[in-house]
């Protein structure tokens, strides 16, 4: 556009002064060797306009033809440059798409047009190809001397790692992603690889730095990583727990400063201070997190702070828990169990109940269980709070990629991701053991069988037995239900057949009596235990 502005610009000049030559007439004389040349204005400025455009013209002609070899030379390469990139655009697409054959054949095809020395990318169509191919060895050839030239090199270390990955050779992946750490700190995939490798090896120093590294270079958010070194501060305390309770309760104490709800870094903060004495410190910190996010970790380690604490006492310490966070499972669980804990089955009754009406799970019942076999000892309510928990949900964990942790930890241990344990109910148990049509908790009270009447250890009913040859038949005797181990006995005696006495039930410890040692034989007799004599029946219990 600009040019032919200016074009017409002097196309209007010319115009205008010929008009304005036009307008004022003249004659110009020439003297040359003797000859008088005499001409009009006009005449000698159109000549000498003619003059200078063929001056031009044969300048432009001369420079045509002297510089079209270079011209020819210029235009078949760059024909040839764009063949090039034209095959090696087709060889990389191919290679994306999976279709060997063609990579390879635009490969060589991307060699023959272009110099591999000054485009990077034949390297990388070389390297896809040989992968495709299966052929690993010269992928990796191709990668090695691709980190080898710092043009490429990032992409080098990059195929490099990823191969090593593939091979589960997890060190070499490590240096790998070090080594591009160090010349490109703002590469995501290398710093999260060196970031997850540091903490598997629990180089937390080392950790944070590439965690403070990635925030400089806005590869993560800030929230992602003040959560990331609230977790890698809680990892680090813990390891520090024991050796170092002032470092610990320091970085426990940031990381609640950091992420106000990760229980993981309250209890390590609580324990530092407990270390130390302070235990009214530890409640706060416990307490802070126990607002936001009730755990029963938190809620056990509140309760026994203090380990010269009656019973009494930490059940008003799970009374204050509940206070902070009223109607909640967990703080009506913790309840239950402090109050079985000090014997007032009242109120760990209740709080038990009002724990299953409100999220029935199995340890609910199972707390359930506990009570009942302190409070009544019936094996009937047992056994009904037991089926219960069979059918009833299972109870979060820790949980990371599948991985149920009774503790939780800073890594997953099947991917090496940071932060990645999550308190929930494992997959795998999601469905569990549930039945349909299971009672609700509403009506699982309201099924509890009545207490039986009988005494907390009910003594061994007597049985009927068959007579021995050698051995008089004894006579049936039903015992009372109340009567005693020793009126018993004294009523089998009072009705055995006068004939032959039976002998007595051999003394065992569920009757509350001592075994007779070597079978009632002296220690020099060498015989063995008779193997018809009569067996006392004994209870299994399983929980």
């Amino acid at each position: 556009m600009i040019r032919l502005f200016i074009f017409l610009l002097i196309i209007l000049g010319l115009g205008w002064g010929f008009s304005w030559l036009a307008d004022r007439p003249g004659l110009l004389s020439i003297t040359w060797q003797d000859h008088l040349i005499e001409t009009s204005l006009m005449v000698a400025a159109t000549v000498l306009v003619a003059l200078i455009g063929a001056v031009m013209l044969l300048w432009w002609i001369v420079g045509v033809i002297w510089t079209s070899p270079y011209s020819v030379r210029r235009y078949f390469r760059a024909r040839k440059r764009d063949r090039g990139y034209q095959a090696l655009s087709t060889g990389l697409i191919a290679a994306g798409a999976g279709n060997s054959l063609l990579a390879r054949k635009m490969s060589i095809r991307t060699r023959g047009l272009l110099s591999a020395d000054q485009e990077p990318l034949i390297h990388l169509l070389d390297a896809q190809t040989a992968l495709i191919e299966g052929k690993y060895d010269d992928a990796r050839a191709k990668f090695e001397s691709m980190a080898d030239d710092p043009e490429t090199r990032e992409l080098g270390l990059r195929g490099l790692y990823m191969e090593a990955r593939r091979l589960g050779a997890n060190e070499a992946a490590r240096q790998y992603a070090e080594r591009a750490v160090e010349h490109a700190p703002y590469l995501p995939w290398a710093s999260q690889a060196t970031l997850e490798s540091q903490s598997q090896s629990a180089r937390w120093d080392e950790a944070l730095q590439t965690l403070s590294q990635q925030r400089a270079a806005n590869i993560v958010a800030k929230s992602e990583a003040d959560r990331l070194k609230a977790v890698l501060l809680t990892a680090r305390a813990g390891d520090r727990l024991e050796s170092d309770p002032k470092g610990a309760r320091e970085d426990a104490t940031s990381a609640l400063k950091l992420a106000k709800d990760l229980v993981p870094a309250a209890i390590v903060a609580a324990k530092a201070y407990l270390r130390e004495d302070n235990v009214r410190k530890a409640a706060s910190a416990l307490e802070g997190v126990w607002k936001l996010a009730p755990h029963p970790d938190i809620a056990r380690t509140y309760v026994r702070a203090r380990s010269g604490d009656s019973t009494l006492d930490r059940l008003k310490r799970a009374e204050k828990l509940e206070a902070l966070r009223p109607n909640n499972l967990e703080s009506l669980l913790v309840v239950a169990q402090a109050a079985l804990d000090a014997q007032d089955f009242a109120k760990a009754r209740a709080r038990a109940e009002a724990a299953a009406r409100m999220e029935a799970s199995e340890r609910v019942y199972l707390l359930l269980a506990d009570i009942e076999e302190a409070e009544t000892g019936d094996q009937g309510r047992i056994r009904h709070w037991m089926q219960q928990a069979l059918r009833a949900p299972r109870d979060p964990s820790w949980v990371a990629d599948g991985f149920v942790s009774e503790n939780w930890l800073p890594i997953s241990p099947i991917s090496g991701k940071l932060d990645a344990f999550e308190w929930k109910v494992p997959f795998s148990q999601l469905e569990g053991p549930v039945v349909e049509g299971k009672a609700a908790a509403d009506e699982a009270i309201a099924n509890l069988p009545a207490v039986t009447e009988s005494s907390p250890r009910p003594p061994v009913a007597p049985v009927e037995t068959k007579p021995r040859a050698e051995e008089a038949k004894p006579a049936k005797v039903t015992a009372p239900p109340a009567a005693t181990h020793p009126d018993t006995d004294a009523v089998a005696a009072k009705t055995t057949s006068p004939e032959k006495t039976a002998p007595p039930p051999a003394k065992t410890q569920e009757n509350g009596e001592e075994p007779v040692p070597f079978f009632g034989r002296p220690p020099d007799d060498p015989g063995v235990k008779d193997q018809n004599a009569d067996q006392t029946k004994t209870r299994l219990r399983l929980f």
